[in-house]
C-alpha cells in the first residue's frame, strides 16, 4: 500500500459489485474512508464487510442515482460521516434492457431510463459534489464512468448516446470548475464480460460460458485481454489521486487498445 488516498473521503456509486466494488476496495486500501453507495443495500454492505476485513473504513448507503434527493443526501451523508468530501466516483451505469437489441426496438421508456441513470445520475452527482467542493473551498475530484461506447459506435446505440453525454459533461464541467481546484475526469471501459454487466443486460452464462465470452472479447483488443473490474479500479485510483493533480477533462480508455486501432 502506498497510501495514495490517505485521509481522503470518497464516495463510490454502484459500489456493491463490479467496477464500483473493485474501486471502493482499492480506494480504501490506499487510505480513503469510503461511502459505499448502491441501489442494493445488501451488496453495499458486503463491500463494506470486505473493506473492513482488509483493515479499511467504510459505510454503506442505499442510493438511486436517478433520485435527486437521494443523491443530495448521499453527499450529505459522506460529509456528516467523514467531515468533508474529497472524491466522488460516479460509477453507476445500466445496460440496454437486452444486449444486442436494435435501435428501433428501444421504447421511449427504455430511452428515458437509460438517460435518467447513465447521464442523469452523473449530472446529479457532479452538481452536488461541486456544490460541496465549493463550500469547502479547497478543491476536489470527480470521476465518471463513461464507456468505449461513448467514444465510438460500439455497443447499444442509446446506451452509447448516454455515455457520449457523460463524456461531454465531464469535459465541460472540468473546464468550468478548474478555477476552483476541482478536477473532473472519466474512464471508458471496453466490454467487461466478467463483471455481471452482461447479466444485467439479460445475457445469462455459466462460468465456462463467461470464460469463453471473455476470451472472444479479449481477442478484439490489440492487447488480447478482456477488461476486468480491477483494470478499471487501477485507472480510477490514478485519476482520483494527487498523482493526476494536473490531469482534468480526460476520457481515459481502459480497452486494451480497442479505440486506437
Amino acid at each position: 500500500m502506498t497510501a495514495l488516498l490517505d485521509g481522503k473521503s470518497a464516495i463510490v456509486t454502484g459500489a456493491g459489485s463490479g467496477v464500483g466494488r473493485a474501486s471502493a476496495l482499492r480506494f480504501a486500501d490506499e487510505g480513503a474512508r469510503v461511502l459505499v453507495a448502491d441501489i442494493d443495500l445488501d451488496n453495499a454492505k458486503e463491500t463494506v464487510r470486505q473493506i473492513e476485513g482488509r483493515g479499511g473504513a467504510a459505510v454503506a448507503v442505499e442510493v438511486d442515482v436517478a433520485d435527486e434527493a437521494a443523491v443530495e443526501g448521499m453527499i450529505a451523508a459522506a460529509v456528516d460521516g467523514f467531515g468533508r468530501l474529497d472524491i466522488l466516483f460516479n460509477n453507476v451505469g445500466i445496460p440496454t434492457p437486452r444486449l444486442g437489441m436494435s435501435f428501433e426496438d428501444h421504447t421511449l421508456a427504455d430511452f428515458n431510463r437509460l438517460v435518467a441513470v447513465n447521464l442523469g445520475g452523473v449530472f446529479l452527482g457532479c452538481k452536488y459534489a461541486v456544490v460541496q467542493f465549493k463550500k469547502q473551498g479547497d478543491g476536489g475530484v470527480i470521476l465518471n464512468t463513461g464507456s468505449v461506447a461513448g467514444l465510438v459506435a460500439w455497443g447499444g446505440t442509446v446506451y452509447g448516446a448516454t455515455k457520449g453525454g457523460v463524456l461531454q459533461l465531464t469535459r465541460a464541467v472540468a473546464v468550468e470548475v478548474a478555477p476552483f481546484g476541482i478536477r473532473v475526469n472519466a474512464i471508458c471501459p471496453a466490454a467487461m464480460p466478467l463483471t455481471g454487466f452482461m447479466a444485467a443486460g439479460g445475457l445469462q452464462a455459466d462460468e465456462a460460458q463467461q470464460a469463453a465470452i471473455a476470451e472472444k472479447v479479449g481477442a478484439q483488443h490489440p492487447l488480447g485481454h478482456a477488461i476486468t473490474a480491477e483494470d478499471c479500479a487501477e485507472a480510477a485510483l490514478y485519476l482520483v489521486s494527487d498523482a493526476a493533480r494536473n490531469v482534468t477533462g480526460v476520457a481515459l480508455p481502459v480497452d486494451g487498445g480497442y479505440v486506437a486501432r
